[in-house]
C-alpha cells in the first residue's frame, strides 16, 4: 500500500479558489473580507508564538500551515479584487529579501565587503525614500504596524525616533518621566474628595484617564526598551507568575472545600504570600 503524496502549495491554493467559488464555494468563506479576515490573521500568528515558546514542534507544524493558509486567503481575495495574486506576494517577499541580503546576493564587491552597523536599517529607508517619492516623504514612523500589540509597537516607535536622536540619554530621565507620568494619572483617576472611599470611581473623564494611563505605559514600554528588555515577555512571564499563586491559593482553599468566592482578601493574601514563599525555596534549591 502506497502513501498518499504530500499535499503542495498550489493544492492548497486550488482548495482556496474552490472555497471562494460562487455558487459551490462555502457560504462562509464566501462571505468573509480582508477586515473580517484580518484577526484570525493575527491569532494564528500569536499561535505560532505559543508554539514555539512551549517548544512544541508538532504543534508548530500545524499552526505555521494555519499561518499560511491566511495568506492564501489574503492573496486569494486581492486576485478577486484584480490587484495581485500570490505569486506577485512571492515574487515580492523575494525581492525584498535579495535587495536586504547584498551581502549574500550582491555582486563580488557587495558579498566581500563588511556589513557596517545599521546597513539593513539604512537600506529600509531607501526603501521608504523611495515610497515617499510619489506620495510626499514618508516617516520614518510610517513602518511601524498599526496592528502589533501596543506595547511592541510603543517600542518600535521609540527606537526608531531614538535612530533620529529623539531619545533620553539614559535610563535615569525615563524613570523621572514614569513618576511624573503617575503623578498625573493618580491626579486623575483618585477622587478629589479625600473623605470618599477608596472605590470611588473617578472624578475626571474616563477619557482623561485613560489618556494618562496611556502616557503612563509608554513610558513603562521605554524603561523597557532602555533595558534591552521586550515589555510583552515581561508580561507574560507576570501573567504566568500571577496564574501560579492564584491557583495556589485555590488549591489552599479546596483543601477546607472552599472556592475563591467564598474567602475573603485577607485569606488570600496570606495564600498569596505561602506560594511566594514555597517559589523562593524553591528557586534557592
Amino acid at each position: 500500500m502506497t502513501e498518499e503524496p504530500l499535499k503542495t502549495l498550489d493544492d492548497l491554493v486550488a482548495v482556496m479558489a474552490a472555497l471562494r467559488t460562487p455558487g459551490t464555494g462555502c457560504p462562509w468563506d464566501l462571505e468573509q473580507t480582508f477586515e473580517s479576515i484580518a484577526p484570525y490573521t493575527i491569532e494564528e500568528a500569536y499561535e505560532v508564538a505559543d508554539a514555539i515558546a512551549k517548544a512544541d514542534l508538532g504543534h508548530l507544524k500545524e499552526e505555521l500551515g494555519d499561518l499560511l493558509l491566511q495568506v492564501v486567503y489574503h492573496a486569494r481575495m486581492a486576485e478577486e479584487a484584480q490587484a495581485f495574486a500570490l505569486p506577485d506576494v512571492v515574487d515580492a517577499i523575494t525581492r525584498k529579501m535579495i535587495r536586504r541580503h547584498p551581502h549574500v546576493f550582491g555582486d563580488e564587491a557587495a558579498r566581500s565587503a563588511p556589513v557596517a552597523k545599521g546597513f539593513w536599517e539604512r537600506i529600509k529607508a531607501e526603501e521608504r525614500r523611495r515610497k515617499g517619492s510619489s506620495h510626499g516623504p514618508a516617516s520614518m514612523l510610517a513602518d511601524v504596524p498599526i496592528g502589533l500589540p501596543a506595547l511592541t509597537r510603543a517600542v518600535k516607535l521609540q527606537g526608531k525616533a531614538a535612530k533620529a536622536g529623539f531619545d533620553w540619554p539614559s535610563l535615569g530621565p525615563v524613570f523621572d518621566k514614569l513618576r511624573e507620568e503617575m503623578t498625573e494619572l493618580e491626579a486623575v483617576a483618585v477622587p478629589a474628595d479625600p473623605r470618599g472611599a477608596s472605590g470611588d470611581p473617578p472624578t475626571a473623564p474616563p477619557d482623561a484617564v485613560a489618556e494618562e494611563l496611556g502616557d503612563m505605559l509608554f513610558v513603562v514600554a521605554n524603561v523597557a526598551r532602555h533595558l534591552e528588555l521586550d515589555p510583552e515577555d515581561c508580561l507574560r512571564r507576570a501573567n504566568a507568575k500571577f496564574e501560579r499563586r492564584f491557583a495556589h491559593i485555590e488549591r489552599r482553599l479546596a483543601e477546607s472545600g472552599r472556592t475563591a468566592e467564598q474567602s475573603d482578601l485577607a485569606e488570600m493574601d496570606r495564600y498569596w504570600d505561602e506560594a511566594k514563599a514555597l517559589e523562593r525555596r524553591e528557586q534557592d534549591g
